[in-house]
């Protein structure tokens, strides 16, 4: 069986997420080992300087671009170790790489003004770790003029999908997206808007906690309507997929915007509406893109946020609602896995895209390889 790790790191920020599989000769993925890393703080804050506009770019890309790399590097040989296993055991890393912005072709950007941007230079991984990478995923969807985003569901039909049962696959990271796996074997699949973003961002804003645990700050709160309905009256919500989305549109500011208009909000009920405006956001695209009774499997980070995850439950209330480990990969690794998986296809020159999920011409084989 061959080996492959997966490095990831979301929008969230709140860690470097590595995921060691083996895939055998059928082509079945089981998933073995996995390690989360400490994303340095000096480092996180050199990043969401990069997700916005900010003076001297491109000194402190190169910077950070490198130092990315060397903490994935650390990251993978980590693993390894963990693991008990050599880095010559594994044929290859997928890094998805850090997210610093991202413009995919939308109603005011033509697909050839359209652009991604991951960093975590991937020679510095391949050069420290002994290991072959792949990394630069999604830029080859881009140029085949799609979203470069979600790439996700082209994993979870490979690893989820069902001959018995349609399947929805909801991943909440920083941003959420959705796979509606059919039983014919098609896929359907997009972004639904925030996932743990403006939540993390709110109540490290108010509390300075990097997260909202279980979602007990939310539920102390009371969702305000107005409020709520402000949020949903953002284009992004009313656009069928193809669509991506990122910091560029849900982020800190995007926040103070909106109570300009209702300026004498708690801040727990703030945070209480941005859980309510995730789990609605979430609740109404699965139900516009799949039956009724169509299950639902969360992974990503949100998976873990109690009260989301219970809110997204009552809003689908015809519907068995679990995390992915029932499939038989923990929720908090599936998006590492992923790139894992991804690193395979590239080197197999497999195709990694699902045209119908991000709108590209065709299957692309996706990532560039940067040998050991």
């Amino acid at each position: 069986m061959s080996k492959y790790i997966g490095l990831m790191s979301g929008t969230s920020l709140d860690g470097i997420d590595a995921a060691l599989i083996s895939v055998d000769e059928n082509d079945n993925i089981h998933f073995e080992h996995s390690i989360s890393a400490i994303l340095p703080a000096e480092l996180k804050a050199d990043i969401l300087t990069l997700c916005a506009s900010s003076t001297d770019e491109i000194e402190l890309l190169g910077k950070t671009d490198r130092e990315i790399g060397r903490v994935f590097a650390n990251a993978a040989l980590q693993l390894c170790t963990s693991a008990s296993i050599s880095p010559a055991d594994v044929t290859a890393i997928g890094s998805h790489g850090q997210t610093v912005r991202h413009r995919p072709p939308d109603a005011t950007r033509n697909r050839n003004q359209a652009f991604t941007l991951q960093i975590g230079d991937p020679n510095t991984i391949a050069e420290l770790s002994g290991i072959t990478t792949i990394a630069d995923f999604r830029r080859r969807d881009i140029a085949a003029g799609g979203q470069g985003a979600p790439l996700v569901p082209a994993f979870h039909a490979a690893a989820f999908a069902s001959a018995n049962e349609e399947r929805v696959i909801l991943n909440i990271g920083g941003m959420a997206n959705i796979s509606l796996l059919k039983i014919n074997g098609d896929v359907i699949g997009f972004d639904t808007g925030p996932g743990n973003v403006l939540m993390d961002s709110w109540i490290h804003t108010n509390l300075e906690q990097d997260f909202d645990r279980d979602g007990n700050w939310a539920a102390s709160g009371k969702c305000d309507t107005g409020l709520l309905e402000h949020f949903l009256q953002l284009p992004f919500y009313a656009q069928s997929g193809p669509k991506s989305t990122g910091r560029e549109q849900f982020n800190q500011q995007s926040i103070f915007d909106a109570l300009r208009h209702f300026p004498s909000i708690a801040p727990e009920d703030v945070q209480a509406t941005l859980l309510e405006l995730t789990a609605r956001s979430i609740s109404d695209a699965i139900e516009k893109s799949s039956a009724g009774m169509t299950p639902v499997f969360i992974c990503g980070g949100g998976s873990a946020n109690l009260a989301l995850c219970k809110r997204i439950s009552t809003l689908l209330p015809n519907r068995r609602v679990e995390d992915t480990r029932i499939l038989g990969i923990p929720p908090d690794w599936v998006e590492a896995v992923a790139f894992a998986w991804l690193a395979k296809q590239t080197l197999n020159q497999l195709p990694g895209n699902v045209p119908a999920v991000t709108g590209a011409d065709g299957p692309r084989i996706l990532g560039a390889i940067y040998p050991a």
